[in-house]
């Protein structure tokens, strides 16, 4: 059992566990999971680390067709700017590996926002805490766990 399903379990939220065989030579582990359990890829969200230009870290959150918008990011964070995180730095601070990062059951709560277009779903995706391991629950669920806010992240 991972951080994230013990956090989930703790604070008594529904949610649902999904499995699949990982592929370690998979380069995209957001679509290999959507692939793998036949969702859409605007429903399987990627939990991304970026450092802030004034030196703290916040977990963007958005579905695996899109990209993270750093700009908007950093103005969510009410920062100037954001980069993405070093890989070696995401796992330390989360406790997860890369892949596996789930925006729940982190080493430290971080600064968290999740991209607006999860309004629209009745459930979504994320990372279990482990490669091949999904987490399906309600948007609204994952906020009040995270304490993240909504935010305009995704583009293309």
């Amino acid at each position: 059992m991972t951080p994230a399903v013990k956090q989930l379990e703790k604070a008594g939220i529904a949610f649902t566990l999904a499995e699949y065989p990982h592929d370690p030579r998979s380069p995209a582990y957001g679509e290999e999971a959507a692939r793998a359990l036949g969702l859409s890829v605007d429903e399987v969200f990627k939990t991304l680390l970026a450092r802030l230009d004034d030196g703290r870290l916040a977990v963007a959150i958005v579905p695996v067709s899109s990209q993270l918008d750093l700009k908007a990011l950093a103005r969510a964070a009410g920062a100037r700017k954001a980069q993405m995180a070093e890989g070696e730095e995401a796992q330390r601070a989360t406790g997860y590996v890369l892949g596996g990062i789930s925006p729940l059951g982190q080493k430290r709560r971080l600064p968290t926002f999740l991209d607006a277009s999860a309004e629209a779903l009745a459930s979504m995706h994320v990372s279990g805490g482990r490669r091949g391991l999904e987490i399906c629950l309600a948007p609204a669920d994952l906020l009040r766990l995270t304490g993240g806010r909504l935010a305009a992240l995704a583009r293309g």
